[in-house]
C-alpha cells in the first residue's frame, strides 16, 4: 500500500528548529507596537496591543532568567495607571462633567491659581486619566516584552562597532529589570534551601532586598569586567583627521535630523525643505557612523544573522506602527475617544488589522531555544 505520509523538506524543517531570534528583530517588533500605542487612547485598541504583546511573550520567551522580567513591567504598568487616576482625583476637581462623588476642596494660595485639590470627581476626569495612564502603561509593557524576548548581551554584541560606547551604556540601562529579575530568582532559590525557621515578613523583605541588590551589583561588575576584556570602550587606531571628520558628520547629521523632523511635523514649514534636509541629515549620519567604525577593533564570535523569521518579526511590528500612524490621519476619531461629551470607544478594521499583524511571531517563528542563558558576551 502506498504511503501518503507528508515529508517535510529539510529547509522547512530547519526553519522550525528552536533557536534564539536576532535581538534587534524583537526590539524592532516592540518599538513598532510602542509607536502604535502612542498613536491612540482607545482602550479597546490598547487592550488589543497588550494582548498581542503578552501572547507573543508567553509563546516565544525562553527559560532564561531575564525572561521573567515581563511581570515586573506589567506591575509597573498597573502602577502607572493607578497613579494617573489618583492624580486626576487629587488635581482634577475643576473639570466639568458627570459628577460621581464630591470631595472637600482644599483652597490654595494665589500663586497656585488654576490648580484645585480634590473637589468634585467626574467620570470625564477619571476616564481621561485612565486613558492616558493606559497608553503610557502599554508603551512600557511593549518595551518590557522586548526585554523579556531579547538577550541583552546578544543585543550588545549586535550593535555597530562605531556605537560601542553608547550601546554599552544603553544595553546596561535596559537590562536593569532583567538583571533584578534574575537576582530575585537566585535569592529566592537560595532562601528556600536555607535551613531555619520562618522569618517575619518585614525582616524577610529587608534581607531579600539587600541580597538582590548585592547580587545584581556583583553581576554588573562581572559583566563590566567581561566587556572590558573583550575590547568594549576602546577607541582603537584612528587618525585624527578621521575622528574629526566622523564627529563633524555625526553632529551635522543630528542637527539636520532635528531640523528636518521639526519641519516635517510643522504644518507651516515648506514641504520642499523638510524632506531633503531630513534625507541629507540621515545620509550624513550614516557616513559618520561608517567612518567612526573603521578604527574600532572589535570582533564578534558567531555573529547573529538575519533570516526569514527575523524579517517576519520586525516587519509585523513595524506594520502595526505604520498602520496606526496612517489611521491617525484617516480616522482620528476612532483612535481617540471623545471625553467631552462621553462616547463609547469605536473600532475600525485598519488599526485592528495592524495590531493583529503583530501577532505573527507567535505562529510564524521558531520557538526559543532554552540554551540562551549560556550565550557568551
Amino acid at each position: 500500500m502506498a504511503s501518503h505520509t507528508r515529508v517535510m523538506s529539510p529547509a522547512w524543517g530547519a526553519y522550525w528548529m528552536p533557536r534564539a531570534l536576532h535581538p534587534l528583530a524583537w526590539w524592532m517588533w516592540a518599538l513598532g507596537l510602542t509607536v502604535a500605542a502612542s498613536r491612540t487612547t482607545n482602550p479597546l485598541l490598547l487592550g488589543a496591543i497588550l494582548g498581542v504583546a503578552t501572547w507573543v511573550v508567553l509563546g516565544r520567551r525562553s527559560d532564561a532568567p531575564w525572561a521573567s522580567a515581563f511581570r515586573i513591567y506589567v506591575i509597573a504598568g498597573a502602577l502607572v495607571v493607578g497613579i494617573r487616576v489618583v492624580f486626576r482625583i487629587v488635581f482634577g476637581g475643576a473639570q466639568p462633567g458627570h459628577v460621581l462623588v464630591r470631595l472637600p476642596e482644599i483652597p490654595l494660595p494665589d500663586v497656585a491659581a488654576g490648580v484645585n485639590l480634590f473637589g468634585a470627581v467626574t467620570a470625564e476626569s477619571l476616564l481621561s486619566g485612565f486613558y492616558d495612564g493606559l497608553r503610557l502603561a502599554t508603551m512600557l509593557i511593549c518595551l518590557g516584552a522586548a526585554n523579556a524576548l531579547a538577550n541583552p548581551r546578544r543585543l550588545l554584541r549586535a550593535m555597530p562597532p562605531a556605537l560601542h560606547e553608547v550601546s554599552t551604556a544603553v544595553v546596561v540601562a535596559i537590562s536593569v529589570f532583567p538583571q533584578l529579575a534574575e537576582s530575585v530568582v537566585r535569592v529566592r532559590r537560595a532562601r528556600k534551601l536555607r535551613p531555619g525557621g520562618i522569618e517575619r515578613r518585614l525582616s524577610a523583605l529587608r534581607s531579600v532586598v539587600v541580597s538582590v541588590l548585592e547580587d545584581a551589583m556583583d553581576r554588573s561588575l562581572l559583566l563590566a569586567a567581561s566587556m572590558d576584556s573583550r575590547g568594549y570602550g576602546r577607541s582603537g587606531n584612528r587618525s585624527r583627521a578621521t575622528t574629526v571628520l566622523s564627529g563633524a558628520c555625526m553632529v551635522a547629521g543630528l542637527a539636520g535630523m532635528a531640523i528636518g523632523a521639526y519641519a516635517l511635523l510643522d504644518g507651516t514649514a515648506p514641504r520642499q525643505l523638510a524632506t531633503p534636509v531630513l534625507i541629507g541629515a540621515i545620509a550624513l549620519g550614516v557616513v559618520g557612523i561608517a567612518l567612526s567604525g573603521k578604527g574600532v577593533e572589535r570582533t564578534c564570535y558567531r555573529p547573529d544573522q538575519w533570516r526569514l523569521a527575523e524579517l517576519v518579526t520586525a516587519g509585523s511590528g513595524l506594520a502595526a506602527g505604520m498602520l496606526l500612524t496612517l489611521t491617525t490621519r484617516i480616522d482620528p476619531s476612532n483612535l481617540n475617544p471623545s471625553i467631552q461629551p462621553l462616547t463609547w470607544p469605536q473600532l475600525s478594521w485598519l488599526p485592528v488589522a495592524g495590531i493583529l499583524a503583530a501577532l505573527m511571531p507567535a505562529f510564524l517563528t521558531p520557538a526559543a531555544a532554552n540554551v540562551e542563558a549560556a550565550t557568551p558576551v
